[in-house]
């Protein structure tokens, strides 16, 4: 048994299979990841990594199965899958993960590859696990595959409490011991037990005030922007394909970045924090339809013209079109009067947060400093937004520097 000192949880406690696969190459990789990408560049702090993450979902899967009563093969079953469950993590976690799944057609969950081949793999094998079953596991396959991948899954526990604690934001707090306390399986079903109505809705909040204060902030979602377009680029170079891409970490990226003449200057920008500027941020009534489900075929091509009509290098205008607004935890499963019921139906919280969700959704158009303005302009035309005149990028010719760096 090996015992680790993690920042969250204390002491956490490895044994088996599990401490040996601590060692593979695919874990130790993970800790040359960052958890949170490019929001280091907002909250300076937030340097964990996918390493310790998998560390605290194994700890809290750990904690499930005891509580549940879940022992032997099936416990260690699961120990492995939440150990391993983001180890199909690209570099910088999910800020390219949209590049490469257009290339692959996988996801950082889609890890039946690397568990069922190599040295984790053998690994497994040496400790009496099937990989196949394992990696079922992590994209939630089965019963106990809700433990790892579902809406009240420990992975979601963990990276709240985790996030919350290295940003130094305080919105991610929940009371996940009790919400491994409340857990139990009903008809084959993950629920929360009677009487955890608020419980369950505390997971909602504490991920509907995460998402802008930190998941979206802008300045993450410029950076993000800028290192999914200079990934995009690298991609189109002979020397690297998707495939080699997804198994790089950090560290990996930002040098090959910095080496081919076509994405030098994202690296140089993105090293030295000298990021594009906001020139729309647009809420979703002012946007089209249209717009908002569009391929990125149909994004690119939007990013071509709005840059011919300001008259600036296509490389200056990115175009940045989130999802549509969703709110998987709202599907959560309670024991209420002895049946089990969506939080949805219960919660009157959840409407209110869709409502707060979807008027924090923003369109976004980024632009080198000087070009913003015109940009702006030419975006607002280009995509048929209605909004007169507060279209585009503040100005910030006005803004001491201070208040254009955290604002």
């Amino acid at each position: 048994m090996t015992t680790i000192k993690d920042s969250v949880h204390d002491h956490i406690e490895v044994e088996g299979a599990a401490e040996a696969l601590l060692d593979t190459p695919e874990m130790q990789r993970l800790r040359r990841i960052k958890q949170l990408g490019t929001v280091q560049l907002v909250y300076p702090s937030a340097n964990h990594t996918r390493f310790e993450h998998s560390l605290g979902v194994y700890h809290l899967a750990s904690r499930a199965l005891s509580h549940l009563g879940i022992e032997g093969d099936a416990a260690a079953h699961v120990e492995a899958a939440a150990l391993l469950h983001d180890v199909g993590h690209g570099p910088y976690s999910h800020n390219i993960e949209d590049v490469t799944h257009r290339h692959t057609g996988k996801y950082h969950d889609d890890v039946a590859g690397l568990v069922t081949n190599g040295t984790i793999g053998e690994t497994l094998e040496e400790h009496g696990l099937d990989p196949t079953r394992v990696a079922d596991l992590v994209a939630g396959d089965g019963e106990f595959g809700q433990l790892v991948s579902g809406e009240l899954d420990v992975d979601r526990m963990d990276y709240l409490v985790r996030d919350a604690h290295h940003t130094g934001v305080p919105y991610g707090t929940i009371d996940h011991e009790r919400l491994i306390r409340e857990l139990a399986f009903v008809d084959g079903e993950l629920v929360l037990a009677e009487g955890n109505v608020q419980t369950a809705e505390s997971l909602l909040l504490a991920r509907a005030l995460m998402n802008p204060t930190v998941y979206q902030h802008h300045v993450a979602r410029i950076s993000k922007a800028m290192l999914r377009r200079a990934s995009e680029r690298l991609l189109d170079e002979p020397d690297i394909d998707a495939h080699e891409l997804r198994r790089m970490d950090d560290y990996d990226l930002l040098v090959a970045l910095r080496l081919d003449p076509s994405t030098s200057e994202f690296a140089e920008r993105l090293a030295t924090r000298n990021l594009y500027k906001r020139a729309v941020w647009a809420e979703i009534p002012d946007v089209p339809d249209s717009v908002i489900d569009d391929d990125h075929e149909a994004v690119a091509e939007y990013e071509r013209t709005i840059a011919d009509e300001a008259g600036v290098p296509h490389e200056s205008v990115i175009l940045d079109v989130p999802p549509r607004p969703s709110m998987t935890e709202s599907s959560s499963r309670v024991m209420v009067n002895g049946e089990i019921r969506q939080l949805e139906r219960e919660s009157p919280l959840v409407q209110a947060l869709r409502t707060a969700q979807e008027q924090q959704w923003r369109l976004g158009v980024y632009a080198p400093s000087g070009e913003a303005d015109r940009v702006g302009r030419a975006a607002a035309e280009v995509l048929g937004l209605d909004i007169d005149g507060a279209l585009v990028a503040e100005v910030r010719r006005n803004l001491n520097t201070t208040l254009d760096e955290f604002e």
